[in-house]
């Protein structure tokens, strides 16, 4: 965050040249943070990643309508030579409008943010809220604080200031950008005599971003590195705890002998697949970020490779490595989580069989990696037949045969007795010496009815059998855990894809069902368009209501498309997926291009209202919003590049939102200042508008014509 401040800050003096104005939009910063603050814990929000992603995010925002004050009234004092005060007041009228406008639109575009639903509407929720408040803090200031600021603080310059040749840095940045501001406006001039090419430039621009859209693949959340990852131990049912032990071990020596490596722990019996003596899990606590910077020091790689080595490398164990979800309480790893049904009640070893199937084309696809059965495999048990008739001509009732069974093998609740005053319970269970193997049960003795033993070899067959060692069940079908991974390159939105056309060439009778983030992810994917669409909606009803008009908002809303395929572009050329965090992006960019496109709308319209005309009006307004709309732009660039740029914990998530932002953001700077203009004049000649002014613009106008009365 105190990075994006200062760069913030940096931007600010470029443009302003003065060390006081620039101090008035870096006041706003804190005060606006400490109200959001302030509002996110009376709500009950914590200072989270989230809430945190939005702050850093916001603070390019906050500054925006401090320095559109700023700038109005220093360009009314070096044009006009009014003082601070009497500049204030007339530069206040004419970017109220605006700055309502703004505010307005960048708060309800989070709105649908925050009645979303499921585990992504969490998200959501605290993000929109946090920046939502923020930009109506920072709105309130810009009306309030920073006027009464910019009377206070700032000097009385000379009439025809900007046309003073200043040296140095200054007076090279204030050449070059005076030559940028004439070309612009030449551009302009030009574009508005050819707005049929215009508008099919811009045709071929959202054709290109429906196309890019559609072929970014898509996630739930990107994988994080969380300083640890995991590994799952099993062996082949029935083995030993011994065995177990050996394995644990020689596991123990592949993570102890990598540099990247701090602690580990393991768990003898327990494992994500089961309980049991045959399973295990191992808990890998890695270095500090500091001291892993290289790809090859990452958790994934190391889960990674751990993977491969171990598991081809313990022939007579499964042990796969794998990271920790992003979200700790959906599922065990990070990947997708689904449930093989057998919804034609085909049986359980046409499950077992449909599995083994499934898991075979699993491992021939290019798209998937580690797929795998999360739960513990099938072994050897035995089945114990009790013969009625034999047990009737011998004495022995069927239900003490089994009673016996039970209570022998798996122990029997018969009481309670007090020791040392504590009262504690007596269960009974056959000595392991007794129950060691089939011929040990057999050997048991049951009381018939004449008191005497009967051996249960009299009386019980025993006959080996291969059979699951856990029955699951979902959704009321006899089931299969599975898990897996995408393989490098690919998402686990195409995973899951690949899964489910896969699942579609087993035989009929059965089906799957995603669980875990994999189902979240699915819920967030049907989400994301009704998401954006209702952004888009929002922001249009709230500027026919700022404006009057059904018809002049659409100047505003064809800029939206120019940032989202700035956005789209950027993520899909660092190979990123449409995930969460990215929509969470393109609702932001579908504000901030809003924005930019209203500074020249608002200044156009009005203009145009007081009988200028509609090619001076949108010129002029062009050109006289040009400075505000690259300073605010650039301010808000470099202040969202931390994000973009960052590493460490967290950079996953700082970098899905960060770079499609950024990617909005430096496409709809450049593009909204040259198609904004053509949008105005196209829409007002298509619908034949004739806008008005309204609020102290009316007023000012009003006043204006009664003294030339």
């Amino acid at each position: 965050m105190l990075e994006a401040m200062v760069l913030v800050f940096i931007v600010m003096y470029v443009f302003l040249q003065n060390i006081r104005y620039t101090i008035i939009p870096a006041l706003v910063v804190p005060v606006a943070i400490l109200g959001a603050l302030g509002v996110m814990n009376a709500m009950g929000f914590s200072v989270n990643v989230l809430t945190m992603f939005a702050m850093v995010l916001a603070i390019g925002i906050l500054v925006d309508d401090a320095i559109v004050v700023v700038e109005n009234v220093e360009r009314i004092m070096a044009e006009e030579g009014l003082s601070p005060k009497e500049a204030t007041r007339k530069a206040m009228p004419q970017i109220t409008g605006a700055i309502v406008g703004i505010t307005l639109v960048l708060t309800v575009v989070f709105l649908p943010l925050a009645f979303m639903s499921g585990s992504v509407g969490v998200i959501y929720r605290q993000f929109s809220v946090a920046m939502a408040v923020s930009i109506a803090f920072s709105a309130f200031l810009a009306l309030s604080f920073t006027p009464a600021l910019c009377a206070t603080i700032l000097k009385p310059i000379p009439k025809g200031m900007h046309t003073q040749e200043r040296r140095g840095f200054f007076g090279w940045f204030n050449r070059v950008f005076g030559r940028i501001t004439n070309g612009y406006e030449g551009w302009i001039t030009k574009s508005l005599k050819a707005t049929g090419r215009m508008m099919l430039v811009y045709a071929l621009m959202v054709a290109l971003l429906g196309f890019m859209y559609m072929r970014m693949p898509t996630a739930f959340l990107p994988e994080e590195d969380q300083g640890f990852a995991l590994a799952n131990i099993e062996l082949p049912a029935g083995s030993t705890a011994n065995r177990t032990l050996e394995i644990i071990q020689q596991v123990e020596g592949y993570f102890g002998s990598k540099p990247q490596v701090k602690d580990l722990i393991t768990v003898q019996g327990f494992s994500f697949n089961g309980n049991g003596l045959n399973s295990a899990i191992a808990f890998v606590t890695l270095n500090d970020f500091k001291d892993r910077r290289g790809p090859e020091d990452s958790a994934q790689f190391i889960s990674g490779e751990a993977s491969k080595a171990l598991f081809f490398g313990l022939p007579d164990a499964m042990v796969f490595s794998i990271v920790p979800p992003a979200i700790s309480s959906l599922g065990n790893a990070a990947g997708f989580d689904m449930r093989l049904e057998d919804r034609g009640g085909l049986g359980q070893d046409a499950l077992s069989a449909a599995t083994q199937q499934l898991l075979g084309l699993a491992n021939e696809s290019e798209i998937l990696n580690q797929t795998r059965v999360t739960g513990l495999g099938p072994g050897k048990q035995w089945s114990l037949t009790i013969d009625r008739e034999k047990a009737a001509i011998q004495g022995l009732d069927f239900n003490e045969v089994a009673q016996l069974i039970s209570t022998a093998l798996g122990s029997a609740y018969i009481g309670k007795y007090t020791n040392s005053g504590w009262v504690e319970n007596i269960w009974v269970q056959a000595e392991d010496k007794f129950r060691m193997n089939i011929e040990d049960v057999m050997r048991l003795n049951a009381k018939n009815r004449q008191g005497e033993m009967v051996p249960l070899s009299t009386v019980v067959t025993a006959a080996p059998e291969q059979a699951p060692v856990q029955v699951v069940r979902y959704n009321s079908y006899p089931s299969v855990r599975l898990g897996g991974e995408a393989a490098a390159g690919y998402t686990t939105g195409e995973a899951m894809a690949e899964m489910e056309r896969l699942v579609g060439e087993l035989p009929n009778g059965f089906g799957l069902e995603w669980t875990g983030l994999s189902y979240q992810e699915i819920e967030a994917t049907g989400q994301s368009t009704i998401l954006m669409a209702l952004s888009v909606l929002i922001v249009f009803m709230v500027l026919a209501a700022l404006y009057e008009s059904w018809a002049i908002p659409f100047s505003v809303i064809l800029a939206v498309p120019l940032g989202v395929l700035g956005a789209v572009l950027l993520a899909s050329f660092n190979g990123m997926a449409n995930d969460v965090y990215f929509q969470v992006g393109i609702v932001t960019v579908i504000g901030l291009s809003a924005k930019n496109a209203i500074l020249i709308v608002e200044f156009a319209k009005d203009a145009y209202a007081r009988g200028d005309d509609l090619y001076a009006a949108t010129i002029d307004a062009a050109r006289m919003r040009f400075r505000p709309i690259l300073m605010t732009s650039f301010a808000f660039i470099l202040g969202v590049l931390p994000l973009a740029l960052s590493s460490g914990a967290g950079a996953a998530s700082q970098n899905a939102v960060g770079i499609g932002v950024l990617g909005g953001m430096l496409a709809a700077t450049p593009l909204a200042v040259l198609f904004v203009p053509t949008f105005f004049v196209v829409i007002l000649r298509l619908f034949k508008v004739q806008p008005k002014l309204l609020g102290a613009q009316a007023k000012a106008a009003h006043a204006t014509s009664s003294e030339a009365k």
